[in-house]
């Protein structure tokens, strides 16, 4: 039981009009009726609190099955009163460490009557967390005492990468496939026969199967020629390099990149699977820490979140020339290789070129690297202070060292996607989706 505000404006009052009493009453009768006042206003204080026990309200938690990091997940609160209106305050015990729209939930529920109440969490951090009891204030009627209990809702919970973005890929994709934002299929476009169509003013006439024309016209009197359509090739290799080492331990917008770094494997690997591809993934440090052949299939991309969601990134430095031996090892045939990193400059990243080099010749290999967008605003911040235009002139030398590096890379072939790691994830699927439509596999 809490004393509400009410109650020590009350005691407050009683002193407050003592020494004008005392002028009339004398002192010892002032100090009795100020005692028996505050007696009578503690008194209705615990029956107060008393009647609030009788008319306690139910609270019970609804939370997604599994959390995505990064993201803002809602939890409901659901609060059931009983035969009189209910002012509550409820504090739910959330794992430390995430971010919180609102730490107290206030709330006037009416009699015989269910309210939800909704806040949303942000984890920064994936793995197991223990989530607590719900701590519940319910002021009493007369508005003079709080009554102040827990309700048993304790629970572990866990925290997976990005799943709220995968869902939205996954809708992105179909529609690109289906329904009214099917995109066309043009000829010329892919490699494998796809069907026969109409011919359609602005359709290449070098796609036009004159031996299927040929036969239409003979059995039908149907002189529309027929063009084939082709569509991009299926079952192709898709191969993705995640790296767990020393440069993916740095925070980027309150998520490690290797976080980050995650989400775009994940997308990537639904795109692949989304598009018939063989997809696997590959995460290393010193060494290959966990390796998962490519498959077909979309129970596939449940199979890598429950693999990669546990792996955390290490201090280590990271043997790129050792995990790409490693593939080239494991992986015979022509594939898609990305690597996904970061890179300092030059010197710093001469293991990672000659890498990268040594994939090209059989391989398509794709070099990934997540930008810090605080680079980006500091790099393009005019500032007259002597401290931020020397920040500024670190992070513009930074990103030319970075471009550097890329040059030296496109000249061997290697693909280049550079970008913020907030944005990474959608820029590679779309690139991925370029290269299906390119053949460039």
């Amino acid at each position: 039981m809490v004393p509400s505000r009410r109650v020590y404006l009350l005691l407050v009052l009683g002193i407050v009009i003592a020494p004008i009493l005392s002028l009339f009453l004398g002192i010892r009768a002032t100090i009795a009726i100020t005692l028996l006042f505050d007696a009578i206003v503690l008194g209705l204080m615990v029956v107060d609190g008393l009647q609030v026990r009788r008319s306690r309200v139910q609270i019970s938690r609804e939370l997604p099955s599994r959390l995505s990091i990064g993201r803002d997940n809602p939890v409901i609160l659901k609060v059931t009163s009983s035969n009189a209106n209910a002012l509550i305050e409820i504090c739910d015990y959330y794992p430390t460490g995430f971010g919180v729209s609102a730490p107290t939930l206030r709330a006037i529920v009416k009699s015989n009557s269910t309210q939800e109440l909704t806040y949303t969490v942000n984890p920064t951090q994936r793995g197991e967390f223990p989530w607590g009891n719900i701590q519940v204030r319910q002021l009493g009627l007369w508005g003079l005492a709080w009554d102040d209990w827990q309700i048993s809702q304790s629970l572990p919970v866990k925290v997976y990468p990005d799943l709220v973005g995968l869902r939205s890929l996954t809708i992105r994709l179909t529609l690109q496939l289906s329904g009214s934002m099917r995109q066309s299929r043009q000829t010329g476009i892919g490699t494998e026969f796809a069907e026969l169509r109409n011919y359609r003013t602005g359709d290449d006439l070098r796609f036009i199967d004159w031996k299927a024309t040929a036969r239409r016209v003979g059995g039908y009197g149907n002189a529309t020629p027929l063009v084939r359509v082709l569509e991009p090739e299926q079952e192709q290799t898709l191969l993705i390099l995640l790296d767990r080492g020393r440069l993916m331990t740095a925070k980027v917008q309150n998520l490690q990149r290797f976080d980050w770094g995650l989400n775009a494997t994940l997308s990537l690997a639904l795109a692949g699977l989304h598009r018939g591809d063989r997809v696997g993934v590959g995460v290393f440090d010193r060494q290959m820490h966990t390796w998962i052949p490519p498959e077909r299939g979309q129970h596939h991309l449940n199979q890598l979140i429950d693999r990669l969601t546990p792996i955390q990134p290490v201090l280590f430095e990271s043997d790129y020339l050792g995990a790409v031996t490693n593939v080239v090892q494991r992986q015979t045939r022509r594939a898609l290789v990305v690597v996904i990193t970061d890179l300092v400059d030059v010197t710093a990243s001469t293991e990672l070129l000659a890498a990268l080099s040594k994939l090209a010749p059989r391989y398509l290999p794709f070099c990934l690297t997540l930008r810090d967008p605080q680079v980006d605003r500091l790099a393009h911040t005019f500032t007259d202070d002597v401290t931020n235009a020397y920040a500024r002139a670190v992070a513009l030398d930074l990103l030319m060292q970075r471009q550097v590096a890329f040059a030296q890379l496109k000249q061997k072939g290697v693909l280049i996607l550079d970008a913020p790691a907030n944005q990474i994830a959608d820029q590679l699927v779309e690139r991925y989706l370029q290269l299906k439509a390119r053949n460039q596999l």
